[in-house]
């Protein structure tokens, strides 16, 4: 195994178990080093229960988690089915979520630190760019939906003017420009810092939740109650046709939030203790998406009653409105949701990813604009364009890799390390943990094998019309794994979490890495 006491670092451990590395011993002249990668001085790990808990309640309070349920029902499952999969896709990516962040308040360290632990100085980088190219692309997504919010109430306000102005690649201009604009504030926001960042989550989180509720009072008033959609039989049955589309959407759901699951130390190393950050996500992650749906449902079903549709998109569903103040305070509304978990979840992680990447050329603010210009080239309206796409194809194919990351970090920390972590030799080439010029390749290989059976049988589904859904074949891209794609979160994440320790404990070295 390994050793269970650390030595060789000139560290100290404070009331709590949190590690902090002497200022003197951090190797900042380290290529691997830099500012925003150093570990924060615990007299800096302040965020509280609460911290955590608002920074959930803010992410999870956007418009993509108010729509999860439409794309479910779109499925044909009924409300209670839909909220059912959602309630339990987030408790069990809490899991790896509270394992993956429980080295953030011990070490103080971000994400792409604890993967050189496992994948080397050099290796880190793999799963890093990953998590930076998923983030990249759900930037992308959220900012075009932001976006799309300001753009629909905006026209309203305008008595439609927007909407008739001229195109831009198939789209009205000022879409273009409420595109561009929220791109632009939220970039601004990010160089204000973390700190910043924290202070901004924890008013939004109250603010995005009055709002919501707001929206639930006014569709409950005009429609006298809900009933409509809550009545709405499913087209699936609890039977064989039920299941072949909640374990794909279950996964989908879970790749939904797999990608906090990795990088949760980039929020955590400010974390006040471990009490802190385990209550706070606990309480803020499953309750808050499981409530979230709920509401969706009750809002969507109030909507069918009024207008004789289901209206999901609340952006859209307040644009039924004609009143002027009720407009702009929807538009707010839709602002601050969106910024908070942009920013938070698809900012904060790449940003450090791409510092990992260049520490002595890439700090923090520069990978935040890295991470912005990405999100605008991935075209995020093409991600979204059918929920069978935004579901199984996007959500799906990230969940499985991301899962296949998480199986490695959490083999490394919890099992051949059991938690110890050498502080100074995450930043130092020849340490214990440069294993092979910086490579770890048992790390390597756990995720290539676990990454081929979680996403190799990605396949697309026959719509009614005989067309594909998605740009998988339909019988898989690997047919004989095809039968895997559906769970593909669960594959990835078992599967290299087994092979790796199969292949890291035989060895039984006592300083992991410098022997291999």
């Amino acid at each position: 195994m390994t050793e269970t006491v650390p030595t060789g670092s000139p560290i100290s451990q404070p009331s709590g178990g949190r590690v902090e590395l002497a200022p003197e011993a951090f190797p900042a002249e380290s290529p691997f080093a830099n500012e925003d990668l150093r570990p924060v001085p615990v007299s800096e790990r302040k965020w509280t229960t609460y911290n955590f808990a608002a920074l959930w309640i803010s992410m999870a309070h956007c418009i993509p988690s108010w729509t999860l349920a439409s794309g479910l029902v779109a499925l044909g499952m009924d409300w209670k089915q839909a909220v059912f999969t959602i309630a339990l896709a987030n408790i069990i990516v809490l899991l790896p979520m509270l394992a993956t962040g429980h080295a953030g308040p011990k070490y103080g360290i971000p994400f792409p630190v604890l993967a050189r632990a496992s994948f080397g100085l050099r290796g880190a980088n793999i799963p890093a760019l990953i998590r930076a190219a998923v983030a990249c692309g759900w930037f992308g997504i959220q900012t075009w939906i932001g976006g799309s919010g300001i753009f629909a109430l905006g026209s309203k306000l305008t008595g439609g003017h927007w909407e008739n102005a001229g195109e831009i690649a198939g789209n009205p201009w000022p879409l273009w420009l409420c595109f561009l604009l929220f791109w632009a504030l939220q970039i601004a926001i990010i160089y204000r810092g973390m700190d910043f960042l924290r202070h901004f989550e924890n008013w939004a989180a109250p603010f995005v939740i009055a709002g919501a509720l707001v929206l639930l009072i006014w569709i409950a008033v005009k429609a006298d109650g809900f009933g409509a959609l809550l009545d709405q039989p499913s087209k699936l049955g609890w039977g064989a046709d039920f299941w072949p589309v909640f374990f794909p959407s279950l996964m989908g759901m879970i790749g939904f939030w797999a990608t906090l699951s990795l990088n949760i130390p980039d929020f955590t190393r400010f974390g006040a203790s471990q009490k802190a950050q385990t209550w706070g996500q606990a309480l803020g992650l499953p309750t808050t998406m499981t409530l979230f749906a709920v509401l969706a449902v009750l809002v969507t079903s109030g909507s069918e009653a009024i207008y004789g549709e289901a209206i999901w998109d609340p952006v859209a569903l307040a644009a039924k409105t004609d009143n002027a103040f009720g407009l702009l305070f929807a538009l707010v509304i839709v602002l601050v949701a969106t910024v908070s978990v942009n920013i938070a979840a698809n900012v904060v992680s790449p940003a450090y990813d791409l510092s990992n990447l260049a520490p002595k050329f890439i700090n923090f603010r520069t990978g935040a604009l890295i991470t912005g210009v990405v999100g605008i080239l991935i075209f995020p309206w093409k991600l979204i364009s059918t929920p069978e796409f935004y579901i199984f194809t996007w959500l799906g194919v990230v969940g499985g890799l991301l899962g296949t990351v998480a199986g490695i970090l959490i083999a490394d920390y919890w099992i051949v390390r059991r938690t110890v972590l050498h502080l100074v030799d995450l930043y130092t080439p020849g340490g214990r943990y440069w294993y092979t010029n910086g490579w770890n390749w048992r790390a390597i290989v756990a995720f290539v094998v676990g990454g081929l059976l979680a996403v190799g049988g990605s396949y697309s589904a026959v719509g009614a019309d005989g067309k594909k859904t998605g740009p998988f074949p339909t019988d898989g891209l690997i047919p004989f794994l095809k039968p895997l794609a559906d769970y593909g979160w669960a594959v990835g994440l078992s599967a290299s979490l087994l092979l790796y320790i199969a292949l890291m404990l035989p060895k039984g070295r006592e300083q992991e890495g410098i022997a291999a």
